[in-house]
């Protein structure tokens, strides 16, 4: 395969640049992940007969690659990132295509676990490639439309589900076999079509932590804590508690699709106007009235109406992790992009590998107090935020690097 330089790709036709690359991946890894986030709830209910504690722990497992996500380094050592990232997905479609045959919790799980390198890895290795290949000035904007393309992709996949579920009769085998086959053939046309990009800025392939990313450390820490939460427990609960079936849950993310494809793009361009840190405090605060709110579902027995749309509008506050993403390329050195996205995305999943697993048994207990939980999480990251200068860079990573010299690597 042939290697060719970024600055020598901005001649390539635009079919085959680097940011269409960005493009189809980004739409590609949804196709999988998202119709299987999609049915799982249902699945594992309906066929696998899940109680709160077993969909705990099948999260759990599904988050240990993310906590395993720094052997990306050492894969890195003999592996091009770009190679890496297209053969995550097609782990991660193979293994979303035959997600049905194995209906137990043990067959569950070892599935999961593969889709999950798949998804992680490319996760990880996409993060870099973003923040290598786009500049700084456009990054804001374009991660917007990267968002909101692969919310696109996804929307074409969640109407046919609504609108053939019932009518055709479709099996969750089918319906998984398709989407994980659509990615398999998205990255097949990606390896044929495109050349090998060259960042001009060599990656350290070693492990790294710097004191002067602490603060970036803590806020992917607190962001995939906060995550679980809504990624287990929201979907688990219109299901357990609302008793949505395969197309209400569907259309439910129809309408997140739809919300990201309009929102993402205009807060690229808010996270580019007003800063990160605005942008995040914004962020958080909406997401501690949300988790509030959803105890309110228990505590107070609120309705179906409210819960839906609290799960919306937390859906299209995730859109603002773009914000943590281009924080971190104005503080990074340029080599530091890859070994750190490896090393954020473990941090990120330290508290996903136990997180899910305890909440279930909280779950069982008092769903209220698992949001209550979050809410506080949410409140600890907007203390966090509020320490991100107006105009991060290397040097002034936080509020308090104008107090005090950087300490020494």
């Amino acid at each position: 395969m042939k290697t060719i330089s970024l600055q020598d790709a901005q001649s390539l036709p635009i079919w085959r640049r680097p940011v269409t690359l960005l493009f189809l991946m980004a739409i590609a890894m949804p196709l999988s992940f998202a119709t299987w986030s999609a049915l799982l709830n249902n699945f594992v209910i309906e066929v696998a007969q899940f109680d709160g504690s077993d969909i705990g722990w099948l999260h759990t497992v599904r988050e240990i690659p993310g906590f395993l996500a720094i052997g990306v380094i050492l894969v890195l050592l003999v592996m091009r990132e770009q190679v890496l990232g297209l053969l995550s997905l097609v782990l991660l479609g193979v293994a979303t295509a035959v997600t049905a045959w194995f209906p137990t919790v043990g067959g569950l799980m070892t599935v999961t676990l593969l889709s999950s390198i798949g998804f992680h890895y490319y996760e990880t290795v996409n993060q870099s490639l973003q923040l290598q290949w786009l500049p700084k000035d456009r990054a804001p904007q374009v991660l917007g439309l990267l968002l909101a393309a692969g919310s696109a992709a996804t929307l074409v996949a969640y109407v046919l589900i609504v609108m053939t579920w019932q009518a055709f009769d479709l099996s969750y085998n089918f319906v998984y076999m398709v989407s994980g086959g659509l990615t398999v053939a998205i990255v097949a046309y990606c390896a044929l079509v495109f050349p090998q990009f060259e960042s001009p800025n060599p990656q350290v392939k070693k492990f790294i932590l710097r004191r002067r990313y602490w603060l970036y450390y803590a806020l992917q820490f607190m962001a995939g804590a906060r995550r679980q939460i809504f990624t287990v427990f929201a979907g688990f609960m219109m299901v357990e508690h609302f008793g949505f079936e395969v197309h209400h849950i569907t259309a439910l993310y129809l309408i997140n699709l739809v919300a990201n494809m309009l929102i993402a793009p205009v807060f690229g361009r808010v996270v580019h106007r007003f800063g990160e840190r605005r942008a995040l405090v914004f962020e958080y605060v909406g997401l501690v009235v949300v988790f509030v709110l959803y105890g309110g579902v228990y505590w107070f027995g609120w309705g179906v109406i409210l819960a839906a749309s609290l799960y919306v509008i937390d859906h299209m506050f995730f859109a603002l992790a773009l914000a943590l993403k281009t924080y971190f390329q104005k503080i990074a050195d340029p080599g530091d992009i890859a070994p750190t996205a490896a090393v954020a995305f473990t941090i990120n999943h330290i508290a996903a590998v136990f997180l899910p697993a305890a909440l279930g048994y909280l779950w069982l207990v008092s769903p209220a107090a698992v949001f209550g939980l979050a809410a506080a999480m949410a409140g600890v990251s907007l203390i966090l935020a509020l320490m991100i200068p107006r105009h991060p860079e290397p040097g002034n990573e936080t509020v308090f690097s104008a107090l005090a010299p950087a300490p020494a690597e």
